[in-house]
Formats: C-alpha cells, structure tokens, sequence
C-alpha cells in the first residue's frame, strides 16, 4: 500500500510539473506575440524552445531535448538576435 502512495504521489508531481511548465509555455508564446521590442519577442521565444526541451527530457526522449535546446533554443535565437542588430541602423537611415 505504501508504495502504491509514493507511486501515486510522484505521478501527481510530474503532472503538476508538466502543468506549470506548459503554463509557462502558452504564456511566453503569447508574450512573444505581443511584446512591441523584438528582442523582448526573439527571448521569449527562446524560452518556449527551452521549455519543450525541458519537456522532452522528462519525457524519457533527450536525444529530441538536447536537439531542441541546440538549435531551437540556442542558434535560432542567436541567429535572430544577430539578425535584429544588424538591420537595426538601417531603420535610421
């Protein structure tokens, strides 16, 4: 009985885990949409991408995680971010 408890209570942790971090998730995906800087778009989006990373970790897939925090998180945010500031002093002009 008491291990059928600790099962149960893990269960209901990773769910509350999960929650939280998909909460997080919708959030920063609808503060990507809605920031008026790009920058403030371009690290919220990031965030999104580290959190499904994070996701699939606890998912039991870290090949799909470590992917995910590579290029999803990592260089498409680096790449967007060099973007920004190069075509930022061509608004001045």
């Amino acid at each position: 009985m008491k291990k059928m408890y600790l099962k149960m209570k893990v269960v209901i942790q990773m769910t509350v885990l999960y929650s939280v971090l998909i909460l997080i998730m919708l959030i920063s995906g609808i503060a990507a949409l809605l920031f008026d800087n790009l920058l403030n778009s371009i690290i919220a989006a990031g965030l999104v991408s580290l959190i499904a990373a994070a996701l699939f970790y606890f998912l039991k897939a870290p090949d799909v995680a470590m992917t995910e925090a590579a290029i999803g998180a990592g260089l498409t945010t680096a790449i967007f971010v060099i973007t920004l500031r190069k075509t930022e002093g061509s608004e001045n002009e």
